[in-house]
């Protein structure tokens, strides 16, 4: 399980314990909650977490995926920015198939900051291949994102990438819309307020 938690490159080691669901009354506790008994995973589902800036959303991500090790399930976590950068340095060296492999094999792939931008082109071809790969071989993906998922379709420059793609992939998820202020950092749901902070008048 160590090494399982060490290939996961995780930020940070969250658990759902570890998140304060009182800190905004607009999450979804229960929803959120339901994704913990790990249904998704077993059937080869996607869970899309989406909602504004300081919310929690990389938390409950990561909190799901350190669920998934405790099962046994290989996971990765990855700033989406960063894969494509990997997929991209692939196609320049001719590694691209093996990179490609790489992401499509352990049982949850966690996307953070997911649609932040638009894509080029080989991009979204890229993230394609990815997401497609992934689906044929039932395997979950986890995605964060600050827009609504409908609002990702314009960010693909090619409208029947983005249809196949996002039909297949929003249409069988789980979409949990996590809503609420944005927290400053001590004060983000998961991490504990200083006792003096929380005297304070």
């Amino acid at each position: 399980m160590h090494r399982r938690l060490r290939r996961a490159h995780f930020d940070e080691q969250a658990t759902l314990e570890g998140f304060d669901f009182a800190a905004s009354p607009k999450l979804p506790a229960a929803q959120i909650r339901d994704l913990a008994a790990l249904r998704w995973l077993h059937s080869g589902e996607s869970v899309l977490l989406h909602g504004p800036v300081g919310i929690g959303k990389t938390h409950v991500a990561q909190a799901l995926g350190h669920l998934a090790i405790c099962q046994g399930a290989e996971v990765r976590f990855y700033k989406t920015s960063r894969v494509l950068a990997h997929l991209a340095d692939g196609h320049a060296d001719r590694t691209w198939p093996k990179r490609l492999g790489e992401l499509a094999r352990p049982h949850v792939l966690i996307l953070d900051d997911f649609a932040m931008r638009e894509y080029t082109p080989q991009q979204a071809d890229d993230l394609y291949e990815l997401i497609s790969e992934r689906a044929q071989a039932g395997r979950s993906l986890i995605t964060t994102s600050n827009r609504n998922p409908p609002d990702w379709y314009p960010l693909f420059p090619n409208p029947v990438v983005a249809e196949s793609l996002l039909d297949r992939l929003i249409n069988t998820s789980h979409q949990v819309f996590m809503n609420g202020p944005s927290y400053r950092p001590n004060k983000r749901p998961g991490r504990a307020v200083p006792q003096s902070t929380t005297n304070a008048k």
